[in-house]
């Protein structure tokens, strides 16, 4: 599994996503996602879209996943 593999499966999962995956060694991944799907969410619910959007992939190629899930709003104001 890879970054560009992981991306791909969440943006086919969440819609109006814009995704970025980074790992040093493909098998730890680093994400942020920014999508209006996360509005209205807990942060709990959020985790729970990417998990389901990356399926047994989670259990089986992917050993630890970092996940910043953001609303476009929460974004803009974390950038300042």
């Amino acid at each position: 599994m890879n970054p560009q593999e992981i991306k791909s499966l969440i943006l086919n999962s969440i819609d109006n996503s814009e995704v970025q995956v980074n790992s040093e060694d493909n098998v730890h991944f680093e994400t942020t996602i920014i999508s209006d799907s996360f509005n209205g969410k807990s942060l709990l619910d959020r985790h729970k879209m990417i998990y389901a959007s990356l399926g047994d992939k989670m259990s089986h190629e992917i050993h630890a996943l970092t996940i910043n899930a953001l609303t476009p709003d929460e974004h803009e104001i974390s950038s300042k």
